[in-house]
C-alpha cells in the first residue's frame, strides 16, 4: 500500500500519478481523503485522467463538492484502477486549504 499527499491548487493540477512496474497491471485506489485545514469552506473538483489526457468535463469525477472549514471528506465507496501514467487531478476554490491524501494498492 502506498500513500501520497498534495495541496489542492486553485488551478487544475496533478495530485497523483500512477506508476506501474514489473508485472503490475495498475494501482487500485482504496481511498481518497480531502481535509480542509482553512478557516472557510472550499469547493473541490476532481478528475480521473487517462495517460496523455486532459482534465475536462469528460474526465470529471467530483464537481464543486463543498468541503466545510475544519472538515474531512472521504471518498472510499467506489474503487478505481489506474494504469501507468493515469492521473488524479484537482482544483480548489480557495488557496492552500484543501489537502489531498490518496491510498493505493498495486494490482
Amino acid at each position: 500500500m502506498a500513500i501520497a499527499n498534495a495541496v489542492v491548487p486553485t488551478s487544475v493540477g496533478t495530485l497523483y500519478t500512477s506508476t506501474v512496474t514489473g508485472t503490475q497491471l495498475g494501482n487500485a485506489i482504496t481511498a481518497i481523503m480531502i481535509c480542509n485545514t482553512g478557516g472557510s469552506s472550499a469547493n473541490l473538483t476532481l478528475y480521473a485522467v487517462p495517460s496523455g489526457g486532459s482534465a475536462i468535463a469528460g474526465t470529471m469525477i467530483v464537481n464543486a463538492l463543498p468541503v466545510p472549514a475544519g472538515e474531512t471528506v472521504s471518498l472510499d465507496q467506489e474503487k478505481l484502477v489506474l494504469g501507468s501514467g493515469d492521473t488524479i487531478q484537482g482544483v480548489s476554490s480557495v488557496a492552500t486549504t484543501l489537502t489531498f491524501t490518496i491510498s493505493t494498492l498495486p494490482v
